[in-house]
């Protein structure tokens, strides 16, 4: 029996060595899918550093204005999306045969819950689909959009091996968790580190070359599963801190205890406790569905994810909290809700960005107009808002003075809270935005 060894040379296939080269020299011509948060972030930092970028959306409008030089993130500065144009390293088309002339793809696309709380696949299919059809070897397929452990080996895989290509031979195949955080200032793309797992070690070892060349730090992981696992326990962990200390404001508003106190008191310790904060419920795309991907995955073997459950149920409830709130406090100041003039500061689903995907403000809305409230609402990012028939347009902030209770959803930094607590005859603050101000007319989460 032959026992000579075989050299690492000769067992890396040449699809490999060929697509390494064009990475490392950046003539790789890299394709994104979905220019959205997450998307156009990225296709603008890897323009930066050389590649040519080639942004593939099914809506006209972000094309166009991609083409135009112009962007509708608010973390993407127009003047960046306009150099990258002018240079010719950035373009962007609804057109998916452009596939067969790119060497990387990475898919951003959304993976929304279905009202089942089980995930929506659809998107991700739907892509993965049209690059089959233009699918060639030498390619490196990364999937971004976050989804349940096993979607990179059980769905991407076989499609894209169905002509006989064999992923880490011919192609490669990645998934890499997405970590955008709207309007954070201090970490964005290009300085938040990036997890990346492959179907094989050369799948991984292509995967952390390829953003190596644009993001500050790369972290390879052994495996696709592990790094779609990484983003659900990113996610779960927030989710159910939340809960427990939106669990905790319930009770400590039951027993007339400051519970923001109680956290800033608490945060003193400097090993052992992690401050999260109440709120009127979870918002964005990830925090609120993120956790029930893997709920979702643990029923199928056999688990089941009752801590997810439960945080999953209390955060729900804030809404309705808040509404109890607001309903209890103009009792107590001698009026009904119905009929009632409510001003809502803060549609966002965080601070000092113009995104209301999941914003808790929307529920509250509902529930608040559902009782016979009559609804404004101000909000410096987001000028207009559809939701439950209700056509609305935001109001200068100081028509919180005409209403009958204002309700602080969203703490933008841009609010005049002082003129806020003077003008105002009623205040529900959810977000402990008017910390260091007293008064009658003032309740708190």
């Amino acid at each position: 029996m032959d026992t000579t060894a075989t050299s690492p040379e000769r067992s890396i296939p040449a699809a490999y060595t060929e697509l390494a080269e064009k990475i490392r020299n950046k003539t790789a011509r890299a394709g994104i899918i979905g220019l959205g948060y997450v998307g156009l972030p990225l296709a603008v930092e890897l323009g930066k550093v050389g590649y040519s970028v080639t942004g593939l959306d099914v809506q006209d409008s972000k094309v166009s204005s991609i083409n135009a030089g112009t962007s509708y993130i608010q973390d993407v500065a127009d003047d960046d999306v306009r150099e990258l144009v002018a240079a010719g390293k950035l373009r962007a088309t609804a057109d998916f045969s452009v596939v067969a002339e790119l060497d990387t793809i990475n898919i951003c696309v959304p993976t929304p819950l279905r009202k089942t709380k089980d995930p929506d696949m659809s998107y991700v299919v739907a892509a993965c689909e049209q690059i089959a059809k233009y699918f060639h070897p030498g390619m490196l397929v990364i999937l971004e959009s976050t989804t349940y452990p096993g979607t990179t080996d059980e769905l991407l895989r076989p499609r894209l091996e169905k002509n006989g290509l064999k992923a880490g031979v011919d192609f490669f195949l990645c998934f890499s968790p997405e970590r955008v955080d709207p309007g954070n200032a201090q970490f964005q793309t290009h300085n938040i580190p990036k997890v990346v797992g492959g179907t094989t070690a050369l799948c991984t070892a292509l995967g952390h070359a390829f953003y190596s060349q644009a993001l500050e730090t790369v972290v390879p992981v052994s495996s696709t599963q592990v790094a779609e696992m990484v983003k659900l326990l990113e996610n779960t962990f927030r989710m159910i801190n939340i809960g427990l200390v939106n669990e905790l404001a319930v009770m400590c508003g039951r027993m007339g205890i400051n519970v923001w106190e109680v956290i800033e008191a608490a945060a003193t310790k400097p090993f052992g406790f992690m401050p999260f904060y109440p709120g009127p419920g979870l918002g964005g795309h990830c925090i609120p569905i993120d956790p029930f991907y893997l709920s979702w995955k643990s029923k199928q073997a056999g688990v089941e994810a009752r801590f997810i459950e439960l945080a999953g149920y209390i955060n729900g409830q804030m809404p309705h909290f808040v509404a109890d709130k607001v309903q209890n406090a103009l009792n107590d100041h001698a009026k009904p809700l119905r009929n009632s003039h409510i001003h809502i500061m803060g549609v966002a689903y965080k601070k000092n960005i113009d995104d209301v995907r999941e914003s808790p403000a929307l529920d509250v809305i509902h529930l608040l107009a559902t009782r016979g409230a009559r609804i404004t609402y101000s909000d410096p990012f987001v000028p207009a808002l559809l939701i439950d028939g209700l056509d609305m347009k935001s109001q200068d902030a100081s028509a919180a003075a005409a209403a009958d209770c204002v309700v602080i959803v969203t703490d933008h930094s841009s609010v005049d809270y002082a003129a806020l607590v003077r003008g105002a005859k009623l205040i529900v603050d959810t977000r402990n935005a008017l910390k260091g101000f007293s008064g009658d007319h003032i309740v708190r989460l």
